[in-house]
């Protein structure tokens, strides 16, 4: 039985668990993470002159950025590929998303029918079955508001019903991360409770809820906010509406898509004080991420791409990003104001949390996931790991 390979990375700027630790180094022993400390301990085990050799691959960080791998739980999109549109498809997104750090994701699925959906989610199945980085899948509908529906067909917006709610668990077969819903609509509640009830992580999006219906739908179970600030009512003093309510409710992850478009530099920051370590970066990005501007597909509405900003081809409503979690990084860290420390808590230990993962993922710490990203002074990304191998 062959040892598990061994990866040391050594003389980093550590960031990990909203610590910033200087000449840091970590071991990776297979997928796991085996040790970390400072200094040259890193040598401690490996050949007498530290070099690479009997199975260990050592990596000389050279005082970058090392960070633990980022995590996305709302991404539909890449390389000119729909998450949508099959198994081939999902890996082109994957791999679009992983050169820029992202060694963990929650595949997104926009509003359907019913029965595709159930073939959809029978794709992201497969695909998680055979590839450990993937997380399983987020249905973000059909069961919405439609004044608030975004970019989501509305012919296939429907209420949420038991026969359909089972549906799409079973197609799921356990792989079903989190699923938005409009609370103040019928059968919201009790789909809640079902979806709660099967370790599914219950999300308000695309809602006209006010701040007691939000409110409400978090104390019943819901536990994160969909895209905040978007796709719902805003904040006003007298109507604070539902990102007050999540921030109100403690145990609530706040999703912010920070590309510049989607939410002001400013308000990215109030997020962050006014729900601190509970914000979650994300990139709810479509096909045309790391692709070129045109016409795409997203779901079954034609969008446009221009300058990288997609709308929809009628109507002009913003239609997801061409966002990838290392820009977001760098816009929070270098625009918006926001510690370097907390700006990667929100792409590792946050999002980590949310799904129920934080006990093994978004740390670099001994016995969780060795999922690592290696940046330089300007957070770009230069080498990333996943599970312990070398992704790029």
């Amino acid at each position: 039985m062959s040892s598990p390979r061994v990866d040391v990375i050594h003389s980093a700027r550590l960031v990990s668990g909203g610590d910033v630790v200087p000449e840091a180094w970590v071991r990776f022993d297979g997928d796991r993470v085996a040790a970390r400390g400072v200094g040259d301990g890193w040598r401690d085990g490996l050949p007498r002159d530290g070099a690479a050799g009997g199975g260990v691959t050592v990596t000389d960080a050279a005082g970058r950025w090392l960070v633990p791998g980022f995590i996305d739980l709302h991404c539909h999109g890449g390389g000119g590929a729909a998450a949508d549109d099959g198994e081939d498809a999902i890996r082109t997104v994957l791999a679009t998303h992983r050169a820029h750090g992202t060694t963990r994701s929650v595949v997104s699925l926009v509003t359907a029918g019913i029965d595709e959906l159930e073939g959809r989610l029978g794709a992201i199945t497969r695909v998680a079955a055979s590839d450990p980085l993937v997380l399983g899948s987020h249905l973000e509908g059909p069961f919405l508001d439609h004044d608030f529906r975004g970019a989501h067909d509305p012919a296939r917006l429907r209420r949420a019903d038991a026969a359909s709610v089972d549906r799409l668990l079973d197609a799921a077969a356990g792989t079903l991360r989190q699923i938005t819903i409009a609370p103040e609509h019928d059968g919201a509640s009790e789909a809640t409770a079902r979806f709660v009830d099967a370790g599914v992580a219950v999300a308000v999006g695309h809602t006209g809820a006010d701040f007691a219906t939000a409110l409400a739908a978090f104390e019943a179970g819901a536990s994160i906010l969909t895209h905040a600030f978007n796709g719902m009512r805003g904040i006003h003093h007298r109507a604070p509406g539902p990102v007050v309510a999540a921030m109100h409710a403690d145990h609530v992850t706040l999703e912010v898509i920070n590309d510049g478009v989607h939410v002001h530099p400013d308000v990215v920051r109030l997020a962050f004080a006014g729900a601190a370590g509970r914000v979650a970066l994300v990139t709810d990005a479509m096909a045309a991420t790391g692709s070129a501007d045109g016409r795409y597909v997203l779901g079954s509405l034609e969008v446009d791409v221009v300058d990288g900003i997609a709308r929809l081809a009628e109507g002009g409503a913003i239609a997801g990003s061409t966002l990838t979690q290392d820009a977001a990084l760098r816009r929070a860290v270098l625009e918006c104001g926001i510690g370097l420390a907390d700006a990667v808590t929100a792409l590792t230990e946050t999002p980590a949390a949310a799904v129920g993962r934080a006990h093994d993922l978004g740390r670099l710490d001994a016995g969780y996931a060795a999922d690592a990203v290696l940046l330089d002074d300007d957070l770009a990304v230069t080498a990333v790991w996943g599970a312990g191998a070398r992704l790029g």
